[in-house]
C-alpha cells in the first residue's frame, strides 16, 4: 500500500476510548488517528474526506482543550440527511474518530459505552454547520469546511473528462491523480488551521 508522502505530515487527531481500554485494545485506551486511517475507512482521498478530518480534529480540540477527546461522548449533528450530497462521507468520517454513530451502531454493555444514536441527520439540508456537543458537559461548537479559500488544478476538469471518456494517456491519469492529491496535501499542510478552511463557532444556550 503506498500513499503520498505527505501523509506522514498531515496533522494527528487524539482520542480515549474508554471502551477500548475496558475491552484490553488498547490497554490505555488511546488513539492517535492520522489521515491514512481515514482515508482507509473510506476508501479514497478526497478534500471532502481531508476536510472532515480536520473539522473533527479543530472540533474535538476545542471541546478538549486540556487533553485527549473522549471517543463515546461527542454527540454529532449533520445539517442535512443522509444521502445529501456528501453528508454521507462526512459522517463516517467523523465516526471514525468521534466514535458518535446513527442507531446501528454499538449499544453498549451494561448500559454505558453505547455509540448509538450520538449521530443525527437533519431531515432537510440547514445550513452547512455540523454540531459536536459533548455528553458530560453540554459544551458544543459548530463546524464548517469551505474548500474554496484552498485553490485547485485548472486544468483538472479536461483531464477528468478524458479519463472519463476513456481517452487519456497514462501521464494524463498520472497529472490528474497528482493535481488531485496536491489539494488535499495543501489542506491538510497549510490550511489545517486556518480558520477560512474550517469556520468553528462556539454554541451558548
Amino acid at each position: 500500500m503506498i500513499f503520498p508522502a505527505f501523509f506522514e505530515q498531515a496533522p494527528v487527531v487524539k482520542a480515549f476510548d474508554p471502551l477500548a481500554q475496558l475491552l484490553g485494545a488498547p490497554s490505555d485506551g488511546c488513539f492517535d488517528y492520522v489521515y491514512a486511517d481515514a482515508v482507509r475507512f473510506s476508501g479514497h482521498s478526497c478534500p471532502t474526506v481531508a476536510g472532515s478530518f480536520l473539522m473533527g480534529r479543530a472540533a474535538m480540540q476545542a471541546l478538549y482543550p486540556d487533553g485527549r477527546a473522549e471517543r463515546g461522548q461527542i454527540e454529532v449533528a449533520m445539517p442535512a440527511p443522509a444521502s445529501h450530497g456528501t453528508t454521507g462521507v462526512t459522517a463516517q468520517v467523523l465516526t471514525l474518530l468521534t466514535g458518535a454513530a446513527a442507531e446501528n451502531g454499538f449499544k453498549g454493555i451494561g448500559g454505558r459505552y453505547a455509540r448509538n444514536g450520538l449521530l443525527s441527520f437533519a431531515e432537510q439540508p440547514t445550513s452547512g454547520a455540523v454540531t459536536f456537543r459533548r455528553r458530560d458537559t453540554g459544551d458544543a461548537v459548530s463546524a464548517e469546511l469551505d474548500t474554496s479559500p484552498v485553490p485547485g488544478d485548472p486544468n483538472q476538469r479536461g483531464l477528468l473528462i478524458a479519463i472519463m471518456q476513456g481517452v487519456a494517456s497514462e501521464a494524463q491519469k498520472r497529472a490528474f491523480a497528482e493535481g488531485w492529491q496536491e489539494r488535499v496535501r495543501s489542506m491538510l499542510l497549510d490550511f489545517a488551521d486556518d480558520p477560512r478552511l474550517i469556520k468553528l463557532v462556539r454554541i451558548t444556550d
